[in-house]
């Protein structure tokens, strides 16, 4: 891959894709970052606001029609997508017995129909270019279950068994795919919906006894899109301070 990548964020308004948006564009990547809100997007783009390697586009990426348009957009103003980063993320708490069935398919929908249906989108981009880095989230809690998230772990685990045939299906084109699994991320929406005593007992359960932060994220990312990882595929990459060890 060239220098100068083009790098496509979804959910990239919330607290982990601002960080990675950060991160790649101090790498000197060309950076497309698409979420739901046109509003907020307008607003949080303020942020960069001189940085012209930085695109917006609002989009939901669990509409056929808007992640088609999503990667027209990239093809037109870019001209390439070498890094997709699902980063879109929606996990509202809810035990089985009083979830809606539209309660669960909305986290289904969101957290992995929506990585299906934007890459399905780009890869005709990657294929073009005869390599690519797909990098999907998962979550921690599909390895011991977490109350509340059934919906949550099932979309979650979906992304792992998801990336692992996709990047049996795309190894012959050169596109990785793989997976970092975070810990409970100190996002302002975790700050505002989680008690200090569920943070606590997620620090005293790391081998490294801290809150887990958006930033530790980004240079595994960084390096999952590099040439560094050119021979690595089909793999999870557990990013939690040592909270699970497998």
């Amino acid at each position: 891959m060239n220098t100068l990548r083009a790098v496509l964020i979804t959910g990239a308004t919330g607290g982990i894709g601002t960080a990675l948006v950060d991160r790649f564009l101090a790498h000197g990547d060309v950076v497309m970052a698409t979420d739901t809100d046109a509003d907020e997007l307008v607003q949080w783009r303020r942020r960069w606001e001189e940085d012209a390697r930085l695109f917006v586009i609002a989009g939901d990426t669990t509409s056929d029609e808007d992640v088609t348009r999503i990667a027209e957009f990239a093809r037109t103003w870019v001209g390439r997508v070498d890094i997709l980063v699902n980063a879109s993320s929606y996990f509202p708490f809810a035990t089985v017995e009083n979830m809606s069935s539209a309660q669960w398919r909305e986290v289904i929908e969101v957290n992995l129909t929506g990585a299906f249906l934007m890459t399905q989108a780009v890869l005709p981009l990657m294929k073009d270019l005869g390599a690519g880095r797909i990098i999907n989230f998962g979550s921690g809690s599909v390895f011991d279950g977490a109350p509340g998230e059934a919906h949550y772990g099932a979309a979650k685990a979906g992304i792992v068994g998801f990336s692992r045939s996709l990047a049996r299906e795309l190894g012959g084109y050169g596109i990785t795919v793989n997976v970092i699994v975070p810990g409970l991320t100190i996002t302002q929406t975790v700050r505002d919906t989680i008690p200090d005593i569920v943070l606590q007992s997620q620090r005293d359960a790391r081998a490294l006894h801290r809150d887990e932060n958006p930033e530790d994220l980004t240079g595994p990312a960084l390096f999952l899109a590099s040439e560094d990882a050119a021979f690595i595929t089909g793999q999870i990459l557990n990013v939690d301070g040592g909270a699970y060890m497998y």
